[in-house]
């Protein structure tokens, strides 16, 4: 009886975890690397640290509040089904609006960090032009997710904006190279996905072959990149790790696919991107 109370409270617990929790996991390195990135960068150039701290807490805000909010309105795969789920959900949802809002009141005040607004207005373009592409069917669903991407890695020009109060060229040249790392991530997950079955080194070349063009343009970018002073070579070659990745495993022996592995995975390549870009272009400036 107790094992079976027990069984029944872990799932109540699972099922309002999915109700206010954001399932996009893979989104939280798509929204946080290029975050810490940027900010980074800045303090490591001699920017402050505290704008950086609220800029967090915003953006992690108002990120999640996507869940609870979808979940509130009855737009989410799991919705609200009981009184205490709605008032739970409702709570989160006006708990995290608050934060969010707070924080970005704070940013704001005085009409300090203007160019902070036009920042956001990017971002919600980037997902309403992701929701558009998205409606075009599921065979867009891939491009659908890097335009979305472009509006996740803003968080890199914003952070190192809020540290530095500078919106220069190396704002956007942070925002250019998280986008890149993050699109070359969404075209693996999804190759990897839908060549779980494909067997044999040419019919994986043969399905893989937009991913491995994308990765020359992406090295002929970054070459070009540093050759033209726009990068710094040190932070062009921490990209590298991801090029080899990508191409080894085109010629690599198939094996099965454990998606979670392959999340982890992924998000330890952003983790290392991260590090390995900002020591590059510290350095490399």
């Amino acid at each position: 009886m107790g094992s079976r109370l027990g069984y029944v409270a872990t799932a109540s617990h699972r099922r309002l975890a999915s109700l206010i929790a954001p399932r996009e996991h893979g989104a939280w390195g798509l929204l946080l690397v290029p975050l810490v990135t940027g900010g980074a960068v800045g303090v490591l150039g001699g920017g402050s640290t505290l704008p950086l701290i609220v800029f967090a807490v915003a953006a992690v805000s108002i990120f999640w509040l996507k869940a609870p909010l979808e979940s509130w309105l009855g737009r989410s795969l799991v919705r609200v089904q009981t009184d205490l789920e709605h008032r739970i959900v409702g709570i989160t949802t006006l708990l995290l609006a608050a934060i969010g809002a707070s924080a970005l009141a704070f940013l704001l005040w005085d009409g300090r960090n203007r160019a902070l607004l036009l920042l956001g207005l990017i971002a919600i373009f980037a997902f309403l032009a992701q929701v558009c592409v998205g409606r075009l069917g599921r065979k867009r669903r891939m491009w659908a997710q890097i335009v979305g991407t472009l509006g996740l890695t803003v968080t890199a020009p914003a952070a190192y904006y809020l540290a530095t109060r500078q919106l220069s060229r190396v704002s956007f040249v942070l925002w250019l190279a998280t986008f890149l790392f993050a699109a070359n991530q969404i075209h693996f997950v999804q190759l990897r996905i839908h060549s779980a079955r494909v067997k044999g080194w040419f019919h994986k070349l043969e399905h893989g072959r937009g991913f491995l063009v994308g990765e020359l343009l992406l090295a002929t970018v970054l070459l070009l990149a540093w050759r033209w002073q726009i990068l710094p070579g040190l932070a062009a070659l921490s990209f590298l790790p991801l090029l080899v990745r990508g191409t080894a495993w085109l010629f690599a022996r198939q094996k099965p696919l454990v998606v979670r592995r392959l999340g982890w995975t992924e998000l330890a390549h952003a983790v290392v991107f991260g590090g390995l870009f900002t020591a590059g272009f510290h350095f490399g400036r």
